[in-house]
């Protein structure tokens, strides 16, 4: 990193490196692994073609519409917030507004397209599990509190290591809307270090070569290890950043089964109410056709529902338990 003047702030800011670029259309997959396990991401400009992206935010801002996040009379396409609708997760507010974008059928269709899929075949082998619960992010500006600090998602994914996250903006993407930071080579070092207090890794004895950033666009897909160092930056707009991020491995490494139901909803969220609306029944419980590898397994599951030390996570064990019988239930009785 070096120090730079901006001239309209007046202050010193930090210029990161710019992100190693790979465009789509000069695309050579047999070289995708070895950029992989040498800087811990790939960023693959315009993979995805801008007019799919934009339908699936099209649909998005609609439903933000509807829930006045947008300044009254103002283009929606925009995005530009009313503030006093500011949210995020774990806001009641956020959270009902944020199902109805989660439980779009187009929402995870569009992690399951055939472009994006050969790049993870490239990366983990012919046998491929997309997790089924892709992210969305809807971030609000100017709010310090929602701002996503450094970290390595495998703490959150557990299962097995050798994981990726495809992270995609909906529209372009500048820096002053706060697109994703990557620390290279940082997953060589396996997990870090955190801040016991807020599980946050600081930047500051983060281990790894440099940090980079860059403008994303529409269309751009980043993609790095589970053990990656990557933190989000701050936006600074007046817009709503929209972006989705998802997961994926070989399915013949172990997965945590939590990634596969919804263990803390409290019946609030279940795959029922999600496919409610579907007019396709081809991505319904598409997990379940393969021979996974659950870590902890069913039997250690009952087990862990028993004994574990606390009645907050006996009661998670047997929720995911439960949820898995349940799904397991529903492809048997529908099968596609």
């Amino acid at each position: 990193m070096r120090k730079v003047l901006n001239r309209r702030t007046g202050m010193i800011e930090y210029m990161l490196k710019p992100f190693r670029e790979i465009y789509a259309k000069h695309l050579d997959l047999g070289s995708l692994n070895e950029e992989m396990n040498a800087h811990g991401y790939l960023f693959l400009k315009g993979l995805i073609p801008a007019k799919d992206v934009r339908r699936l935010l099209d649909e998005i801002v609609e439903i933000l519409h509807v829930a006045e996040w947008f300044i009254k009379d103002s283009d929606p396409a925009s995005r530009v917030v009313n503030i006093s609708s500011a949210c995020g997760d774990p806001d009641p507010a956020f959270k009902s507004v944020y199902e109805k974008v989660f439980n779009l059928e187009s929402f995870h269709a569009f992690t399951h397209q055939a472009i994006l899929r050969q790049v993870m075949h490239q990366l983990v082998g012919s046998n491929l599990l997309i997790h089924p619960k892709p992210v969305g992010r809807l971030i609000f500006p100017n709010c310090e509190r929602l701002i996503v600090h450094a970290h390595q998602d495998h703490r959150a994914i557990s299962g097995d290591s050798e994981s990726y996250t495809v992270w995609m903006p909906l529209h372009d993407c500048p820096p002053e809307l706060g697109p994703l930071q990557i620390l290279e080579a940082s997953h060589r070092y396996g997990l870090q270090s955190v801040d016991p207090e807020t599980g946050i890794i600081p930047k500051e004895s983060a281990q790894g070569a440099d940090w980079v950033a860059g403008h994303l666009n529409a269309g751009d897909v980043l993609i790095f290890h589970s053990l990656t160092v990557h933190a989000a930056s701050a936006n600074v707009s007046n817009q709503l950043r929209i972006s989705m991020d998802c997961r994926f491995q070989s399915a013949e490494r172990p997965i945590d089964p939590a990634n596969l139901v919804f263990p803390g909803s409290s019946k609030q969220k279940s795959w029922e109410k999600t496919y409610s609306n579907w007019h396709s029944e081809s991505l319904k419980y598409f997990w379940t056709k393969m021979p996974l590898k659950l870590n902890p397994s069913r039997a250690e599951l009952a087990e862990l529902a028993q004994t574990s030390s606390s009645e907050k996570m006996r009661s998670r064990y047997a929720a995911i338990l439960s949820q898995l019988e349940s799904q397991q239930l529903s492809h048997t009785q529908n099968p596609t």
